[in-house]
């Protein structure tokens, strides 16, 4: 069986953090999701856990981190080509979401990002391998 990712997200509004991310394009596993819980399907392989701030306290002694004035966490995910970076970063705004920074290209590399209605960073990233500068 492969490794597979969850990534916890504590969220203020669960049913507007579903309706953005499925204006981006993604869909959700009702298989784990109800009224405290939404589990948004990146991948095959990668899912990030929305939860509601009570149910997210269940799994941590901690307070919780007010992710649009501190970082916890810059969830990045790869993309199969520079549009898709491009593509993804404007539904993100149309949706509602904001970005942090300007895009970076690095030649062999083009990242840019958005934050979801909560602050969480979402980088993106599209890599050409091939283009990738030898080692010094």
């Amino acid at each position: 069986m492969a490794t597979k990712i969850f990534v916890n997200l504590p969220v203020k509004d669960l049913p507007k953090s579903m309706e953005f991310f499925q204006e981006l394009g993604y869909s959700f596993n009702p298989q784990f999701t109800d009224k405290t819980a939404a589990c948004l399907v990146i991948s095959d392989h990668i899912y990030a856990m929305l939860l509601t701030h009570a149910k997210f306290q269940e799994f941590t002694p901690k307070t919780i981190c007010d992710a649009t004035k501190s970082t916890e966490v810059l969830i990045a995910l790869s993309c199969d080509s520079r549009e898709r970076v491009t593509a993804l970063v404007e539904k993100a705004l149309a949706a509602g979401g904001t970005t942090y920074a300007e895009p970076k290209d690095y030649g062999f590399m083009l990242q840019h990002g958005f934050q979801d209605l909560d602050g969480h960073i979402w980088e993106l990233f599209h890599m050409d391998e091939s283009a990738i500068p030898p080692a010094q």
